[in-house]
């Protein structure tokens, strides 16, 4: 604008052409003023439902994850949409939440490097912060060290803005980090400082978070009185929130509890009421750990029938998942994100300088024409530049999960091979065994049984020994069936 009326004398003094072109760029300024200011009013009530799609999905990540990633799906695309760069981060970053909860990590990761990538970009501390927390939770089972990083990255921050509730999470998250590395007074101080931290905030949420992790802590410790109760609380307030995602895990430490306690009734009521949160989330490791956990009540229930049921189960899910080179991915994916930044970072910096030559070409005088047909063209070629850059990264993405695949199935190969042969070895010394402990009472009876039919020996004394062999053999049997049921004990 101030570059037409320092070129309206000149112009004025040439033709009414010229003249008619000033006009013409003047009209238009203004149409995009008032163009910009309408489309600023529909873009605010757009921002404020992207907003509340993605406070609803975190509301809810602990009870139904599968629908608050839907929220952040829904959220992504209408932040796309408006372009609203704050909007689409916060919509990955509760994306990558909602899929931690439904144990899957590959997909979490991604999503918050994406989240992480966006608040840079806009220099946003505080949304940086909460990444930099959510990304050393998903580490913190896989590499402490890292884990332990970015937990340092988001303190920092979250001192500088006084973020207090931050400052409390990155406590629970470090407990958990000690709790995972067997430094149980260490994880106990971390989790009572962050439980009086969310109580003097109010955070019920936190607070049964950091009620369950001390449970689980005094239960290592051999404080079964202290840990029920902390878990009780935790259940309770849990089920009163939808918090079923707490609800499964809790269940499970309660189970454990009552199960060391023999107190079978209340075990199996707590893995009744845990085994259907787990289900309602579709949590596959919290699935997993409730079958597992049904097998141990039936076997200490001395219910072998049944516990043999839920040992078969056990086998035919895939044991693969659970072991999963996590730490090896994330460090290949972390590298791979780094990467993505540096170019992107590059590619910010040479369009910066652009825009800085063409703003010193516009204050020199170049004609407005020319440099809008300039701007338009570039803006051309860095649009057709980053489709082709997204083009060539979902390639990449795609390569990478091909390699993977390949990877996984090699490892399920092997693993399946390696149980075939384990229990092929283990039916066939069962069978050796059998045959040589049965044989030898078997034959004392067949024997005994000659001799009576013979009337060569005593029909009481007969019996006597008919019933010292029946003895032996049941002993032999109950013998085989613990060294069945236990790995470790050799035929």
């Amino acid at each position: 604008m101030i570059l037409l009326f320092i070129t309206f004398p000149i112009i004025k003094r040439n033709n009414g052409l010229m003249r008619k072109l000033y006009l013409a760029l003047l009209l238009l300024f203004f149409s995009v003023i008032v163009y910009a200011k309408g489309s600023l009013n529909v873009s605010i009530a757009d921002t404020n439902q992207v907003k509340q799609l993605n406070n609803f999905g975190l509301k809810i990540r602990f009870s139904n994850p599968t629908e608050a990633k839907k929220y952040a799906e829904k959220a992504l695309k209408e932040a796309i949409e408006i372009k609203y760069p704050k909007g689409i981060a916060e919509a990955y970053r509760v994306k990558g939440i909602s899929e931690f909860y439904l144990n899957k990590p590959d997909s979490a990761i991604n999503d918050y490097f994406e989240s992480l990538k966006l608040f840079e970009a806009l220099n946003d501390k505080v949304g940086q912060a909460n990444v930099y927390n959510n990304i050393g939770n998903l580490y913190q089972e896989a590499d402490y060290v890292i884990a332990l990083d970015y937990f340092a990255k988001a303190e920092n921050i979250a001192k500088i803005t006084h973020n207090d509730t931050l400052i409390a999470k990155i406590n629970l998250n470090r407990g958990n980090i000690y709790y995972h590395k067997n430094m149980l007074n260490e994880a106990l101080e971390s989790y009572k400082t962050s439980y009086e931290q969310f109580k003097k905030l109010n955070i019920q949420e936190s607070i049964i978070l950091s009620m369950q992790d001390l449970g689980i802590i005094y239960y290592k410790l051999n404080q079964l009185g202290e840990s029920e109760r902390l878990l009780l609380e935790a259940n309770k307030e849990a089920k009163i929130r939808d918090m079923n995602s707490s609800v499964a895990s809790i269940n499970l430490q309660l189970f454990d509890i009552y199960n060391k306690e023999k107190n079978f009734d209340a075990a199996e009521r707590f893995l009744k009421e845990g085994e259907i949160c787990a289900q309602l989330i579709n949590n596959d490791r919290d699935i997993h750990d409730y079958v597992r956990s049904w097998y141990e009540l039936e076997f200490r229930r001395q219910n072998y029938k049944e516990a043999l049921g839920y040992l078969n189960k056990l086998f035919l899910q895939d044991s693969v998942t659970y072991n999963s080179t996590l730490s090896t991915n994330f460090r290949l994916s972390q590298k791979e994100k780094d990467h993505q930044r540096d170019a992107e970072k590059s590619a910010t910096e040479k369009r910066n300088a652009s825009q800085r030559f063409w703003l010193l070409a516009i204050v020199a005088g170049l004609l407005l024409v020319v440099v809008g047909l300039l701007m338009t063209n570039v803006k051309r070629k860095t649009t057709t530049n980053a489709k082709l850059t997204e083009l060539n990264n979902e390639i990449s993405r795609q390569k990478d999960n091909l390699d993977r695949i390949n990877h996984h199935l090699e490892e399920i190969i092997d693993e399946r091979t390696r149980d075939l042969q384990i229990k092929n070895k283990k039916l066939s010394e069962y069978s050796s065994y059998l045959s040589h402990q049965i044989r030898g009472p078997i034959a004392t009876l067949k024997g005994l049984m000659n001799l009576e039919k013979e009337g060569l020996v005593d029909q009481a004394e007969c019996i006597n020994m008919m019933d010292k062999c029946v003895s032996e053999i049941d002993e032999k049997i109950i013998e085989m069936s613990d060294m069945l049921h236990d790995p470790g004990k050799s035929f």
